[in-house]
């Protein structure tokens, strides 16, 4: 990212009992960053708060990243969701079928 002036910022906070598992599953991406004119670091405030902050150049390019990372969290939220209700009392998950989720 250029040192540029003004600088772009959003700082999300979410409240979620999945916190750590998003947080395991942004890692990879995080750390393959390609916009130079944006950086993203995200970090666990607790065991469910977990904080996404995004930098940018411009608008846009603040916008496109988090679009990305905010589709991640949720698409990893709804697959967390998912398994859980597949588990069973043992928390393993049965032989329910995928079709009916």
């Amino acid at each position: 990212m250029r040192n540029s002036l003004p600088q772009h910022e959003a700082l999300f906070r979410l409240s979620t009992d999945c916190a750590e598992q998003i947080y395991r599953a942004l890692v990879p991406e995080l750390s393959d960053e390609v916009n130079p004119r944006s950086s993203t670091c995200c970090w666990l405030e607790n065991t469910t708060t977990l904080v996404l902050l995004v930098r940018a150049d411009d608008t846009a390019a603040l916008r496109a990243a988090l679009n990305m990372y905010l589709r991640l969290i949720n698409v990893a939220e709804e697959v967390h969701g998912l398994v859980k209700k597949m588990q069973g009392p043992a928390g393993r998950i049965s032989g329910t079928d995928f079709n009916n989720y």
